[in-house]
């Protein structure tokens, strides 16, 4: 059903004439079904700046609860504005799509605006980071049901 949805959104989620009867319904469903998972991506990637020397998770913290509900997607703010916190950028703003210049908010407003190499690998560690983290998680609350199934069957 997820695969389904997502699918959906990519194909005829577009704000355009042609699509937006069924397209609309596509991408608000999509955007629901994502809601959860863009909210705690955010909150790993804060995690993981505690764990990655050189991140920032205050400001991580501090950029996230600010500038996520500014992007124009109400699930890509989310971790967007947590790695732009975590590495002290501006990412996002006003950029060129197909031609036309599409005036976005910036995620990590007064960040700095050019990213480096060291940005992009600060980055990397920072997901793989989060991903272990997530996989901690996972762990955990498996755990918790395999405990709670045993007790409960006694």
């Amino acid at each position: 059903a997820y695969k389904a949805a997502n699918t959906a959104d990519s194909m005829i989620g577009h704000r355009t004439p042609k699509h937006e009867a069924f397209g609309r319904a596509a991408a608000l469903f999509d955007d629901r079904i994502n809601l959860p998972a863009s909210r705690l991506t955010g909150m790993l990637i804060v995690l993981a700046a505690f764990l990655v020397k050189g991140a920032d998770p205050r400001n991580a913290w501090q950029v996230m609860r600010r500038d996520a509900k500014k992007h124009r997607s109400p699930n890509a703010g989310w971790p967007e504005a947590a790695m732009a916190g975590a590495l002290g950028l501006s990412l996002a703003g006003p950029r060129s799509y197909g031609g036309e210049i599409v005036e976005d908010a910036f995620m990590g407003e007064g960040g700095r605006r050019e990213a480096e190499s060291t940005d992009i690998r600060q980055a990397l560690k920072l997901y793989r980071v989060a991903d272990w983290l997530l996989i901690a998680l996972f762990g955990i609350l498996s755990a918790i049901v395999i405990y709670l199934t045993i007790l409960i069957a006694g």
